[in-house]
């Protein structure tokens, strides 16, 4: 977590002094992810995520970050949610290799059914990570992602770590 927190900072402050090339003035992306809830002892879940983001400059922008999530075992049905939404920081030295560092706050759904019984929960989330946007074109690109979730169900806190690749479209110029 530290060293996430320590990225952050380093790109914010690399990219605060940078004259980089045009930002577009919008980002989407739709990523598979792969998630573990719960990092000890935790559950294995595939699933997506879709971010969009606009941009306010070259190196500041507003996202929103959703994802679902799923895993099914022995009878076991287990689904999270996460809605986000916060700064992200990025580094626009060039098209070609964007790094950029994200601090998302929201929230988490969570449902298990097993066995005809079922329970669900809904709690606080809240995320900091970072990626490389790899770009193919000016207006297209490809992302792998790293990101540490936080969730509060019910007075737990569970530690969860998201690894996604995706594609990211990049909609006009700021």
């Amino acid at each position: 977590m530290r060293e996430i927190i320590l990225l952050a900072g380093a790109i914010l402050l690399a990219a605060a002094g940078s004259h980089a090339q045009d930002a577009p003035a919008a980002e989407v992306s739709a990523s598979y992810s792969f998630l573990r809830f719960g990092v000890s002892n935790g559950v294995n879940q595939n699933g997506a995520s879709l971010s969009a983001a606009g941009n306010l400059n070259h190196w500041l922008g507003l996202a929103g970050d959703f994802g679902g999530y799923h895993k099914t075992e022995n009878g076991v049905t287990f689904n999270t949610y996460t809605y986000l939404g916060g700064p992200r920081f990025s580094y626009r030295k060039s098209n070609r290799v964007t790094p950029f560092a994200q601090v998302l706050l929201g929230g988490a759904h969570g449902s298990l059914s097993a066995f005809g019984s079922s329970d669900t929960g809904n709690g606080f989330a809240y995320s900091a990570g970072g990626g490389l946007d790899l770009g193919l074109n000016r207006r297209l690109a490809v992302r792998p992602h790293l990101d540490y979730i936080g969730t509060r169900f019910s007075g737990t806190n569970i530690n969860t770590v998201r690894a996604s690749v995706g594609i990211v479209f990049r909609f006009g110029n700021r």
